[in-house]
């Protein structure tokens, strides 16, 4: 694809970019002036096509971090950088492009389920990182691009080292890390349209169900791992999934508020923070999800 034809021409117009700075500058100043074409050259020779990203490449952003991007510069993990790719799928639905917001929705649901795989840990992301991702554009999917990779980006400044924490988790940490993450992403991706229960009661009911659900599933794996605290977490989601319950059986709005309101205090994350030092995990509740929770 025409995509992938830059390489060379880049690298060409970098090499006459240097010498034409190098001839324009005086002798006291030809060090620093081709330490800064050799960075160039490096920036260069490091331009990868975005259909070609994997997961686990570390990049740097040409641009701005949104909008229609052809290359990236992919670096080491372990120098500076702004993003990493933490998941990727293929969209498979029909031969016809789904249009933008149909894509963006894909990725939306998408992508912070591949991300957890690689990273599941959430609170132990660098500071100012958030889930981005590239995805087929109407051009490239008639040319059979079906590709979207999910990436953590920071939009200033940059982080060091790989996100991939996956493999060095514990068994208890991993069961903890799903079952809570699970509970959240019920959530979140069940979240009704309106903005009261009077308005979609019926949404807000099938919500409750997919959290009540998800915090069984996750207090039943807790019963397999040791700890106080862990315990006493448990304790306290077993009581918030009887409240979500209610709420997903009320009979009306009234009925649902009265069962709402403890079902959503008792999976505040800030109730988890002894668990998770328990259990060796990041305690820093994120400061987005912090907010909710401050009301």
């Amino acid at each position: 694809m025409a995509f992938h034809a830059s390489h060379r021409s880049l690298r060409g117009i970098s090499a006459v970019a240097a010498l034409l700075a190098i001839g324009a500058v005086g002798c006291s100043d030809v060090s620093d002036a081709v330490d800064s074409a050799k960075d160039g050259a490096k920036k260069v020779a490091r331009q990868q096509s975005v259909f070609s990203l994997d997961i686990g490449d570390c990049y740097n952003p040409n641009g701005k971090a949104e909008g229609t991007a052809y290359a990236v510069e992919v670096v080491p993990c372990d120098e500076a950088h702004e993003g990493q790719v933490v998941g990727e799928f293929a969209i498979g639905e029909g031969n016809e492009y789904p249009g933008d917001d149909g894509v963006s929705t894909i990725a939306d649901n998408r992508c912070p389920v591949e991300a957890q795989k690689y990273a599941p840990d959430t609170w132990a992301l660098p500071k100012g990182v958030a889930l981005f991702y590239y995805t087929p554009t109407k051009e490239s999917w008639a040319t059979g691009d079906r590709a979207v990779s999910c990436t953590y980006t920071v939009e200033k400044g940059t982080f060091s080292g790989s996100l991939d924490t996956a493999k060095s988790l514990e068994p208890e940490q991993t069961t903890y890390l799903k079952g809570s993450n699970a509970v959240y992403e019920a959530l979140w991706a069940n979240q009704p349209e309106k903005d009261t229960v009077e308005d979609d009661l019926a949404g807000y009911k099938a919500q409750a169900k997919a959290v009540a659900a998800a915090l069984d599933a996750h207090v039943e794996a807790l019963d397999g791992i040791e700890g106080t605290e862990v315990g006493k977490l448990r304790a306290t989601l077993t009581k918030a999934a009887g409240n979500w319950k209610k709420a997903a059986n009320a009979a009306d709005a009234d009925a649902f508020y009265i069962a709402y309101d403890p079902a959503f205090t008792d999976i505040d994350p800030n109730k988890s923070v002894a668990a998770r030092k328990e259990l060796g995990l990041a305690t820093t509740v994120p400061a987005d999800e912090a907010e909710v929770w401050a009301g």
